[in-house]
Formats: structure tokens, sequence, C-alpha cells
């Protein structure tokens, strides 16, 4: 995979943190990557256009009124996609987006958590951006029992049209790289993990450290 540079998991994995909140991520000095799950039919129309906000992918049936998640963690993505064979989740997007844009959707979020009150539900109800730590996952969809976290961040309203708008480099298809990797543990995953490959990840730290603060990022070691 030309536009995403890989290596093996089993590599990669020996240096990343094995507990706390971080956001892993392939990136530069530029941009970021962010995943995404779509039918065929709403992909097709993306990748078109480059875009989410086109009268085309409108009318292929993306929503700018619903929530759309993005993922910046490539297994978390196949966890929850089931690597692309979950229904409306088939075709699998990767998207470069401008790293300063990243970084004023942490800025600008409101951490989900389990909290009652009318403050926090004002607070999330009121946000175009709502964050969630969820547990990080393993290839074969299994929790990361060290109790490692993956971020989620939820856009909506102005900041998913500002995302879709401003912030997007490009978008790519990444579909054929996650099946011929599923393909590979799916037939025996003993041996399959062995050759796994995935986008090169690295603990990505905001630039401003207020940011850091603001989403309870975990201090990696």
């Amino acid at each position: 995979m030309n536009i995403i540079n890989t290596d093996l998991y089993l590599t990669q994995s020996k240096t990343w943190p094995s507990d706390g909140r971080h956001i892993m991520a392939s990136y530069d000095d530029q941009n970021i990557i962010v995943y995404q799950a779509y039918n065929p039919q709403i992909a097709e129309q993306i990748l078109l256009k480059k875009n989410f906000h086109d009268e085309s992918c409108l009318k292929a049936g993306f929503s700018l009124t619903r929530m759309s998640w993005i993922k910046t963690n490539f297994l978390w993505m196949m966890y929850r996609s089931g690597w692309a064979t979950k229904k409306n989740q088939e075709k699998i997007l990767a998207i470069r987006i401008k790293r300063d844009g990243f970084e004023e959707i942490l800025r600008k979020s409101v951490l989900s958590v389990h909290d009652n009150s009318e403050e926090a539900k004002l607070s999330i109800k009121n946000s175009s951006v709502i964050l969630q730590w969820d547990p990080d996952h393993n290839p074969d969809y299994s929790k990361v029992e060290t109790g490692r976290r993956a971020i989620q961040l939820g856009l909506r309203d102005e900041m998913l049209l500002k995302f879709s708008k401003e912030f997007i480099v490009d978008i790519y298809d990444v579909t054929q790289f996650v099946s011929e990797q599923y393909s590979r543990i799916h037939e025996n995953f003993e041996i399959g993990i062995k050759t796994l490959e995935i986008p090169i990840e690295k603990v990505y730290i905001p630039i401003d450290s207020n940011i850091q603060k603001h989403i309870n990022l975990s201090v990696s070691k």
C-alpha cells in the first residue's frame, strides 16, 4: 500500500504503550490519517468528490445531520468494521487531513463520560465534537488486556462541515489492503499474525499542551 507506509504488526506492537489513553496514528509534520467505513454507494461518491458535503454524496446516503465518527487507530477501525465484513462498512477509507485541523477537533471536543448531571448532558448536547476513549483491540477482535485505550471522535453540525470543506487533503480506498491482511489471519491466525501488516502508527502528541490536558491524554513512558 504505497499511500501509507506499513510494517509488520508484531514488530510495531512491541513499541506501543501497553496501557493508558493514547492517540495511535499514521502522521507526518503536516497531516494525519483518520479512518471511516461506509457502504459502497456512499464510499464511491466520497472518493470521487474528495469530501462529504457534495450533493452526490448526500444523494448516495451520507448525512450531514448525523454524527460521523473518525478513528486514528487502524486496528480499532478493523474491530469496528469486522475487517470490512460488516454490513454498510464494506469500504474502508483512509482520510488524510491537516494536523492543525485535527488539533482543532481535539480542542473543541467534549469527553463522553458516564455522568448523568444536567451540566454534562448539556455540554455533550451542545458540542460539535464528542470524544470517546474506547478499549483498544487486537487483530483478532480481543481487547488489549493491559488496558490501552483508543480514541474515537464524533463530528456533527459545523465541525463536520468544516472537516469536509477545510481539513481534508485526500481520501483513499484501502479496502483491498484490508481484505488482503484479513485473509492472512482469517485462514490461520497463528501463522497469519506473523506476516500481518498494518499502517505504521506511533503515539501522537498534540503540539498544544492544553489539548493534552483537555482530552485527558496519558503521558507516554
